[in-house]
């Protein structure tokens, strides 16, 4: 009467023990199982990839105006701070009144390229919206020209009103008669050549592009989708297997008892 316990155990201790024989079996046993398993992940990843709208970035840029080489008239940051919080708010609500919408389908950044007399503007969308994108990067860079213009004609006007009181200065010198008349045209000339220089030096601010559509999707590509649901499918197809194993076992165990 004793032997029977043990000999149970020993019959459920053999049962647990498990050779890379038996999971081959298994995998064999349940290849129907795995194979619609991984099917239904590939197939769904595959209809997911085919529907998945795709997002492509469109860029503008616009080159900020010049007193000299490599010195903008405006700091860039500057520049990309006002566009974030005077021009891009602005706009967006006008272009949402515009088309009727009630929040844009797509995200814009602003920012200075390292080393650049930029402001890039950068906006994700999917095609059915660039063109939206690109009115809205048209109007924000109309903005950025303005304010750009603007101090461009202020900045001129003050050269010129020196180059002129300098020149008046500098007539006045060379029609007087007082020892320190040669002096002060030397003076005086040296302004107007430096006042002069500065005029040619000055360049308009303009816009380089607008909304240029990148050549390649960003955001997640289809092949990868691909690859991770195979990844994926082939793992769950062997857990499949073995979870069917293990749910024939239990039922076999409460049919013996």
């Amino acid at each position: 009467m004793n032997n029977a316990p043990d000999g149970q155990a020993s019959r459920y201790a053999n049962d647990d023990e498990i050779s890379l024989v038996d999971l081959a079996k298994i995998l064999i046993r349940r290849w129907k199982l795995m194979a619609v398993t991984f099917l239904v992940i590939v197939l769904g990843a595959l209809a997911y990839a085919l529907l998945m709208e795709r997002t492509y970035e469109y860029v503008s840029l616009y080159q900020v105006a010049e007193e000299g080489p490599g010195d903008g008239l405006e700091k860039p940051a500057s520049v990309v701070a006002k566009t974030s919080n005077l021009y891009l708010g602005a706009e967006t609500r006008q272009l949402l009144d515009d088309e009727g919408l009630e929040s844009l389908p797509f995200v814009t950044s602003v920012s200075n390229p390292e080393d650049t007399l930029m402001v890039k503007l950068v906006s994700q969308a999917a095609e059915a919206n660039a063109a939206v994108a690109e009115s809205l990067h048209a109007k924000v860079l109309e903005r950025i020209e303005q304010g750009q213009q603007a101090q461009f004609e202020r900045r001129r006007e003050a050269l010129q009103r020196q180059l002129e009181s300098t020149e008046r200065s500098l007539e006045l010198a060379k029609e007087s008669t007082s020892p320190s008349a040669a002096e002060l045209v030397a003076s005086y000339s040296q302004r107007v050549a430096d006042i002069q220089d500065r005029l040619a030096q000055l360049q308009e601010g303009q816009v380089v592009q607008t909304a240029v559509k990148s050549l390649k999707p960003t955001g997640t590509s289809r092949s990868l989708v691909m690859a991770l649901a195979i990844v994926l499918g082939g793992m769950l197809a062997v857990m499949m297997a073995f979870l069917s194993q293990f749910a024939v076992a239990v039922r076999e165990s409460f049919q013996e008892e």
